[in-house]
């Protein structure tokens, strides 16, 4: 039994049909094992891993090279994706070995970060990822925004389809990106499938010619529902355009759905709407996404708070030994252990992890299992490291 490294077009007959068993309906049509062949271009660059034995593919993985902002910085993460077992080679450590190799090569290549939607969230929490808060989805009827279609409002919006308008809506993306604490995007040969297949229109919200929010959208047919993906705005000017321009299909739609962060409150957006806001997390099929630090390079220069703590790592194969992290003058600072009389803290790669994305409390982790936190070094690591929440928006 083996591991190794796939080439492009292996893929088509080693990853994609394992994914394709796991994820999809099965078993596949003739027509759509013919389409895997039309994705091999948006795959180009992923590192896909392969177990095999006897010719035969037993399990696979496969790594996207993204980005992602940790509190401010945008650093490189490796978005893991379809990790898939044979049915008659489940439950033998195929995959285990298959993360640890895969991670491994990442973290050489550079990656800091890594992040992905896991099949069963404790199996990956074994391997030091951390559960992150999973974007809501809105539903609420075109008639209830009635007040705002003669509303004038300082901005226009745009309508186009996806293709001609994906350089904008790429562009946006960048910006969030830079802006957003957890966002994180495909790297452009990925995220060109949505301009190719063209399946969307696109909306842009624009004030003074410069694009401030945007969302892809599809309709079911008349009467049904106007279904957008993920609703993206600078400000709340250009949510209440885009809200304008779904008020405007109170004849022609029943419901519209959209995507939305996790700290949006769409309950707040327009008095007497009925909207319905969830997220399910769940499995198989729902699950929340979750990441981890790949690197102690990650912290760098991060922005932090006042703060001065050692942390001793341990259980983890990425992550270990003590360090002091100091944040004192607002960019945190990765120093060796000085010895130094300092509160101290134990924590799992799980535990630091939770710091830096900002989903826990320091006081949580001992109730989780992720560290040994006593409340001197806890003082100091709720102050490095306030909480926040990350929008991880890329769905792989």
């Amino acid at each position: 039994m083996t591991i190794r490294r796939v080439t492009a077009d292996e893929r088509l007959t080693t990853s994609f049909p394992l994914a394709a068993y796991a994820f999809e309906s099965s078993p596949l049509g003739a027509a759509r094992v013919e389409e895997f062949r039309d994705y091999l271009p948006y795959h180009q660059g992923n590192t896909t891993l392969a177990v095999e034995e006897n010719g035969e593919t037993l399990a696979a993985a496969s790594a996207i090279p993204m980005r992602q902002n940790l509190r401010g910085s945008v650093l490189s993460m490796a978005g893991v994706a379809g990790v898939a077992t044979h049915p008659l080679a489940r439950r033998q450590g195929h995959v285990r070995g298959l993360l640890h190799q895969l991670l491994d090569e990442m973290r050489d290549e550079g990656h800091q970060l890594t992040a992905l939607y896991p099949f069963r969230p404790s199996f990956y929490a074994r391997f030091g990822y951390i559960g992150l808060p999973k974007p809501r989805t809105v539903a609420f009827t075109p008639a209830d925004l009635g007040s705002l279609v003669g509303a004038e409002l300082p901005g226009e919006v745009g309508w186009e389809r996806i293709r001609a308008g994906y350089p904008a809506w790429r562009a946006f993306t960048e910006r969030c990106l830079a802006e957003r604490h957890g966002f994180s995007i495909f790297p452009d040969y990925r995220d060109a499938g949505l301009r190719d297949r063209d399946e969307h229109w696109l909306l842009t919200a624009r004030v003074d010619g410069e694009v401030t929010g945007v969302l892809t959208y599809r309709i079911d047919g008349h009467g049904g529902t106007l279904i957008g993906n993920e609703l993206l705005v600078a400000d709340p000017l250009a949510r209440t355009l885009l809200l304008q321009f779904f008020a405007r299909h109170v004849d022609q739609v029943d419901r519209v759905t959209v995507q939305v962060p996790p700290d949006e409150l769409p309950e707040l957006w327009r008095t007497d709407l009925d909207v319905h806001v969830e997220a399910r997390a769940g499995r198989p099929g729902s699950s929340a996404p979750m990441a981890r630090l790949l690197s102690l390079d990650a912290l760098s220069g991060l922005s932090a708070g006042p703060g001065r703590v050692r942390v001793e790592l341990t259980g983890d194969r990425w992550l270990a030994g003590s360090h002091l992290l100091d944040g004192t003058t607002g960019a945190l600072e990765l120093l060796p252990d000085d010895s130094a009389r300092l509160p101290t803290a134990t924590l799992t790669a799980a535990g630091l992890s939770a710091l830096a994305y900002g989903v826990l409390d320091p006081a949580e982790l001992p109730l989780r299992g992720l560290g040994d936190v006593p409340a001197d070094a806890a003082a100091e690591l709720r102050g490095i490291f306030p909480r926040a929440v990350p929008y991880l928006f890329a769905d792989f």
